[in-house]
């Protein structure tokens, strides 16, 4: 039997197998970010996974970044997810949920009439962002204080603590694709002159501080965080992202995290870069297929390895990857519509 389908153990999370699914939002929460029945159904589907990581969820009205994603900010949010955790558990499976906070990569027509776009500097993200009309350009921020700074690293903690309540197994930091932590880290987006930003080791602080308050909830065993260095998605832009993240990387160590979740979608050699400066169970994804992520595992010493888009067509992937049975298709233009068409509605596999 390949490796990929034998029991792993990521921190305090038991996994019985290591086909990890990724975080990919689907935009099928309602208006208020409350996890829809659809949602439900969708990850129920895919519990066969060794680990569900559920997408990126907003923890705060702030932090909202896209139309129709979830939030874990009140009890409506909380009672829905419960509902998916339940689901996930009642199906032998395990799931995280992944804390997003958007920062400057949002519009407003995506947020509440109450909330502002936030940064570490009024610095426009260049590009677009996806709304209900259409593709408009990202929102101009405002620079939060210093004394905001706290703030936002209640949040994460905050948002941790409600998803526990929800029976989340754990959480997962997004740390990539130009949000908030990436943000702050990245000399192009933060140009501050207090303790945040400047040197490279403040503007690692921000990260740090906030994956400290995640593990101060129910331990460090129990918190991922996902990177992909030099990845310039939502226009990160940072000379030197191999020494950005060696930086943080070393200064989060001591925490013992659950894991550390890397995307080879990047410049940099995320694998060694996690080899070199993470002690502790990695999670590779970056178009993966069975071969390669057995490969991944027998001879990199990756302790899972996660999927992203052969879960979407593909509730049943582990026993397709497992039995060696063909893949199904993504039906591409249904990827974010509100409807559980090319959603919840792939079948398993029929002999």
């Amino acid at each position: 039997m390949s490796s990929l389908f034998t029991p792993t153990r990521l921190g305090s999370i038991e996994l019985a197998n290591r086909v990890v699914m990724a975080p990919m939002t689907r935009s099928r929460a309602d208006d208020q970010g409350v996890p829809t029945p659809m949602m439900l159904d969708y990850y129920r589907q895919r519990a066969s996974a060794g680990l569900i990581i559920a997408e990126g969820t907003y923890p705060s009205e702030n932090g909202k970044g896209y139309c129709r994603t979830p939030g874990i900010i009140n009890q409506q949010q909380i009672d829905a997810w419960a509902g998916i955790t339940e689901a996930v558990h009642q199906e032998g499976g395990k799931i995280v949920l992944q804390i997003m906070h958007c920062g400057r990569c949002s519009h407003v027509d995506n947020k509440s009439e109450t909330a502002e776009t936030v940064a570490p500097s009024a610095i426009p993200a260049e590009g677009e962002v996806f709304t209900e009309a259409g593709m408009q350009p990202f929102s101009e921020p405002r620079a939060l204080r210093s004394e905001e700074i706290p703030e936002v690293i209640e949040e994460y903690r905050q948002a941790t603590e409600n998803a526990y309540a929800a029976q989340f197994d754990g959480v997962e930091l997004h740390g990539t694709s130009g949000y908030l932590p990436a943000q702050f880290l990245s000399p192009g987006s933060n140009q501050r002159d207090d303790q945040y930003g400047g040197s490279l080791e403040n503007r690692v602080r921000f990260f740090a501080e906030v994956l400290e308050a995640m593990s101060m909830v129910d331990g460090a065993d129990k918190v991922g965080v996902r990177i992909c260095p030099g990845f310039p998605f939502n226009d990160v832009k940072d000379p030197n992202p191999k020494e950005s993240f060696e930086a943080m990387l070393s200064t989060i160590q001591p925490l013992g995290l659950a894991y550390l979740h890397l995307m080879r979608a990047s410049p940099v050699d995320v694998y060694e870069l996690g080899q070199n400066f993470f002690k502790g169970p990695l999670i590779l994804n970056g178009g993966y297929k069975k071969d390669s992520a057995t490969q991944a595992i027998d001879e990199r010493g990756a302790s899972a390895v996660s999927f992203a888009t052969s879960y979407i067509a593909n509730p049943d992937l582990v026993t397709r990857l497992a039995e060696d049975l063909p893949l199904a298709d993504v039906k591409n233009e249904f990827l974010y519509t509100n409807s559980p068409q090319g959603y919840s509605d792939y079948p398993n596999y029929s002999r």
